[in-house]
């Protein structure tokens, strides 16, 4: 596939989540957490490409979380530059956590946690009602999967998700495209990787939730698009019930 259909495929997946979840209304003012890695980098283009369109009108800004106590390198500068070419605003934004105040939950929660809590005040402060955040297919199948195995629980994180105290949404619009594609995407426009050293990493389960999902596929190519689609078609009849 040539460049610019691949870049269709991309934009077109991108605008087919926006519709099928209502993910953008008219008036909106999103807020894109921009991790500095490719799927975040991937938002704010689709976004900037998105917005030239007339319907629906909507603002777009970009805010990157420093956890000033985790080793992870950003190229502010690159990051800057990138929204600049865009003329979509960059916020800077910093927060900590200490791991030993919670000891039933894994410092990569603890970490995780507090920059989307960071993200949450973000948005507040500068009134976007939606926060869209990188989160591509192969991430809400992977949560899936570990829910399922590690907390009895048929779930994982959806594209739409209105926020019950707080006057926001939470948006995944890569929603609908596989990882592999937004890596492709990613070395076309040569992104920058940015460093990272986090000393908690390793205690995550995602890694091993995505070699799951490399054996599902190798033993039914279209397995990625049949766990998608039911998550799409829950039968409760043929479930156990209490």
């Amino acid at each position: 596939m040539d460049e610019n259909r691949f870049i269709f495929k991309l934009r077109s997946a991108f605008t087919k989540a926006l519709k099928e979840y209502a993910l953008l209304e008219d008036g909106d003012k999103v807020l894109i957490g921009l991790s500095g890695g490719k799927d975040s980098l991937a938002l704010v283009e689709l976004f900037a490409e998105r917005r030239k369109i007339f319907k629906p009108r909507f603002t777009v800004e970009a805010a990157h979380v420093i956890v000033r106590n985790v080793p992870y390198q950003s190229d502010l500068e690159y990051l800057k530059d990138y929204c600049n070419n865009f003329n979509i605003p960059l916020h800077v934004v910093e927060t900590e956590f200490d791991a030993s105040t919670d000891k039933r939950k894994s410092p990569c929660f603890l970490c995780s946690w507090n920059r989307r809590k960071k993200l949450f005040e973000t948005a507040q402060e500068f009134g976007c009602n939606k926060i869209a955040l990188g989160h591509h297919q192969d991430d809400i199948i992977e949560t899936l999967l570990m829910n399922l195995t590690f907390q009895g629980a048929f779930s994982t994180m959806p594209p739409l998700l209105k926020m019950k105290k707080m006057d926001f949404s939470i948006i995944r619009p890569l929603c609908l495209i596989k990882e592999s594609d937004l890596q492709e995407f990613a070395t076309m426009r040569g992104f920058k990787k940015q460093i990272k050293n986090c000393p908690f990493e390793k205690q995550s389960s995602r890694s091993n939730m995505k070699e799951v999902l490399n054996q599902l596929e190798a033993m039914n190519p279209h397995a990625r698009h049949s766990i998608w689609g039911a998550m799409h078609n829950v039968q409760p009849e043929y479930l156990p019930h209490k």
